[in-house]
């Protein structure tokens, strides 16, 4: 092992009976920046920014999961209306209802513990996922302003523990709303209104 200053270099080494020969292989230095015992990124900047990046915005697992259960209970929507403020996810119009599928992370889910601020470039991840948060209650209100219902279904709760009681709650919720929305409303009976008419003696 040769020691240069807080970096070592591992060589470990094969040997080959036969052909009577080593062969050297030499690993990566440890790098205390990227790489710690107790909880620092394990990944390079490269690595953390190929990560971050590969992940979609659209058809994502949880709102697949959320898309196929609504399809299969009778519920027809369509998909990230841009027309609409925020884009959402699904969109029902029969039931005036906006669905988004949040994931716990970007959009900074309380109390969650998929929502873990990394401990690299700390600030930055912070003021984005502020910004996000700020721009889902802007949006959610100029939807509610044009009328539409607004449902957030989040990742965490779409886990295999959660997910039956979370999709049979959408599946609730969606079909109150539609009661609620085109309950037909009766006009209020008073005593002099439910008197039945006598016919006329003459």
């Amino acid at each position: 092992m040769e020691r240069v200053g807080k970096l070592a270099k591992v060589r470990h080494f094969a040997h080959f009976s036969e052909q009577k020969h080593y062969i050297c292989k030499e690993k990566q230095p440890f790098n205390r920046l990227t790489q710690s015992r107790h909880g620092m990124d394990k990944l390079t900047p490269q690595q953390r920014h190929k990560c971050m990046a590969s992940i979609h915005s659209k058809n994502t697992k949880p709102e697949l999961i959320v898309r196929k259960y609504l399809w299969r209970q009778g519920f027809r929507y369509r998909l990230n209306n841009p027309r609409l403020p925020g884009c959402p996810d699904l969109v029902l119009r029969k039931y005036r209802t906006c669905v988004f599928v949040h994931g716990c992370f970007w959009h900074g889910h309380a109390d969650c513990r998929h929502y873990k601020l990394p401990q690299t470039h700390t600030d930055f991840w912070a003021n984005k996922i502020k910004r996000n948060q700020e721009r889902d209650i802007r949006e959610q209100r100029r939807l509610a302003d044009m009328g539409w219902h607004v449902i957030i279904v989040w990742e965490c709760e779409l886990k295999p523990q959660k997910r039956e009681a979370t999709l049979a709650s959408l599946a609730f919720t969606l079909n109150r709303i539609f009661l609620q929305d085109h309950s037909i409303r009766y006009p209020t009976i008073t005593p002099e209104t439910c008197i039945a008419a006598e016919p006329d003696p003459r």
